[in-house]
């Protein structure tokens, strides 16, 4: 959509999530930071050997240097990152050999994801993760290669709401449903492909909470056992609704106020 170029020309975007941690109807968001910036990876790390159970000497394992590298990724964020700033990288898998018992697997390939609430820490963990795996793969006489699946667009910025577009989806909720039901709510480690229109266009992402325990809506929207308070689809829609009309609104003020001033 960004390269058919649908955001030419727009001066501000808004989007709402449902939420089962809020109670229906009401609205939540924060000031910057709010979704985390996710990527994932696969490292392979192979080694000139040939399997055999034998002369095992005279080979590097990848075995060793796979295991050294999952235990050393975990030091990137809890030795090089600033504690107040959340960070992951977590290994979800890995796989080597046919499962020989008494053959060394000439590759072994691991992966799993990274998350951080800004760009500087993002980029930051891409760099060191490539770099901790190519260099545990080297003390052990192996090769490595990691993957970032960079051209398949699986890595998404993080979620950074525009001050101004936040403070203005705040009043509008306000007004509408009142300031009982509008809350300042925790960033979460979650992703949201919103998130690349926002670093082009002012932009605020909001929730809308669906949950009723009565009703069972309880569940995340990934869940199987999701269900939805339909009672926030009215609230919801009239939120969305107001904050564009009032936007344009303000916006309208604003221009005829300049032109008035000029002439």
């Amino acid at each position: 959509m960004m390269e058919d170029g649908a955001l030419e020309n727009v001066e501000a975007i808004f989007a709402m999530h449902i939420s089962h941690l809020l109670p229906t109807g009401v609205i939540g968001s924060r000031s910057g930071p709010l979704l985390a910036g996710c990527g994932f990876f696969k490292a392979v790390i192979t080694t000139g050997g040939n399997g055999l159970h034998r002369n095992i000497h005279n080979s590097g394992d990848p075995l060793l240097a796979a295991s050294a590298s999952v235990i050393s990724l975990q030091g990137i964020v809890s030795r090089e990152s600033n504690p107040l700033d959340s960070q992951v990288v977590s290994v979800t898998f890995l796989k080597s050999g046919d499962g020989g018992l008494d053959t060394q697997p000439t590759r072994v390939e691991f992966g799993g994801t990274l998350r951080a609430f800004s760009n500087t820490s993002f980029h930051h963990i891409l760099r060191r993760i490539e770099e901790v795996i190519i260099a545990q793969a080297k003390v052990y006489r192996c090769s490595a290669t990691v993957d970032f699946f960079k051209s398949s667009d699986s890595m998404y910025p993080p979620m950074v709401n525009d001050d101004r577009m936040y403070e203005h989806l705040r009043k509008t909720a306000v007004d509408l449903v009142g300031p009982t039901n509008f809350r300042v709510v925790q960033p979460v480690m979650g992703a949201e492909d919103f998130s690349f229109y926002s670093e082009v266009v002012p932009a605020t992402f909001f929730y809308i909470g669906i949950k009723n325990e009565t009703l069972g809506s309880v569940h995340s929207a990934h869940s199987p056992h999701f269900t939805i308070d339909e009672n926030a689809l009215p609230v919801g829609a009239a939120t969305h609704a107001a904050v564009a009309e009032r936007y344009l609104h303000d916006r309208d003020i604003s221009i005829n106020g300049i032109l008035h001033r000029q002439e």
